[in-house]
């Protein structure tokens, strides 16, 4: 029961990632497709029907972590309490700025298309320190408890992650417009997208070989992710050799993805680890709950995933076609 509910704690977490993705390399990217008004207000009428959807996936993934796994949310919102404050501001401040920007139709929006731009780079930069600390081990005690002071958790290894994760969602939000974008910035889009290619194999290599080295002990899964992640970023590289941006697009998602399957199964069975006491770790059994709340869980866990699933599902299928003059424009 653990290992199933780990499994989709990981799939909330990875469709996440796989799709809240390109919302923050949309936002990243906003001023890189000019000042005109009428043109922003498509690039992010783009991913306007999915916007709110995709943050849904977080929701779910949180709400697995407490019901299922209390004792590891408490070791990881302890250990890492700088960047979770980081990444909720940097969330509320993005998703407000999106939705409040054209609000008023006579409103000024330099300050709002500002916020976009400072709240989808500061998630993106807090999630990837998070998880490169995560692949590294947090600064814990050997009781679980926070150790060491604030500049541990800005480890050069994590900075290459909190760094690796603009391009990785850069990338992800230009392929994205690729397809949902409207066609007079098809081009512009595809231009940005291949010059992220580089800078995203960069981050992806030495993630991987400077990993290799930085951890002890590590599973016989752990060769999954790094697999995943190198033969998306081939899948997307040929795709947008050829122009088939729609496949690109899903070798974005599956990219964006790799890092949370990467930390999910890189240890098992543990969960976490510490970077300051080497002897410290949580299992998985361990962090999990009581038998009885798993059985809670049973009955409305796995329905609501599938619900999700197919709403989502539902939502590319009714707006699957690229944004142009007859669209409504959700921001």
């Amino acid at each position: 029961m653990v290992t199933f509910w780990w499994c989709l704690f990981g799939l909330l977490t990875c469709g996440y990632f796989a799709l809240a993705g390109y919302d923050y390399g949309v936002g990243i990217l906003l001023p890189a497709f000019g000042g005109d008004e009428p043109r922003r207000r498509r690039v992010l009428g783009a991913l306007g029907p999915f916007f709110l959807a995709n943050e849904v996936w977080l929701i779910a993934a949180v709400g697995v972590l407490f019901g299922a796994f209390p004792h590891l949310e408490e070791r990881l919102f302890s250990g890492a309490y700088v960047l979770v404050v980081t990444l909720l501001l940097g969330l509320v401040t993005f998703t407000a700025s999106v939705q409040l920007r054209s609000r008023r139709p006579d409103a000024r929006r330099g300050t709002w298309t500002f916020g976009i731009v400072a709240g989808a780079t500061l998630t993106v930069v807090s999630w990837g320190l998070f998880l490169g600390n995560l692949v590294r081990g947090l600064p814990l005690d050997a009781e679980g408890r926070p150790a060491g002071d604030l500049l541990a958790l800005f480890h050069p290894y994590a900075l290459v992650w909190g760094l690796g994760f603009v391009a990785l969602f850069c990338l992800q939000g230009a392929v994205f417009l690729t397809v949902r974008g409207p066609a007079e910035l098809t081009g512009r889009a595809r231009r940005l997208a291949t010059a992220f290619l580089a800078p995203v194999l960069a981050f992806l290599v030495v993630a991987i070989a400077w990993g290799a080295f930085a951890t002890g002990h590590i599973s016989r899964f752990a060769f999954v992710a790094p697999l995943i992640a190198l033969v998306a970023f081939a899948i997307t590289a040929v795709a947008l050799r050829f122009r088939r941006h729609r496949l690109a697009l899903l070798g974005t998602m599956t990219l964006s993805a790799s890092p949370a399957v990467a930390v999910g199964t890189l240890r098992l069975p543990d969960a976490l680890v510490s970077s300051v006491d080497t002897g410290y770790a949580l299992t998985i059994e361990a962090s999990a709950t009581a038998s009885e709340t798993f059985t809670v869980l049973n009955y409305a866990g796995p329905a609501a995933v599938v619900v999700l699933l197919v709403v989502q599902w539902l939502t590319w299928r009714a707006h699957r076609d690229p944004v142009d003059d007859r669209s409504l424009l959700h921001f």
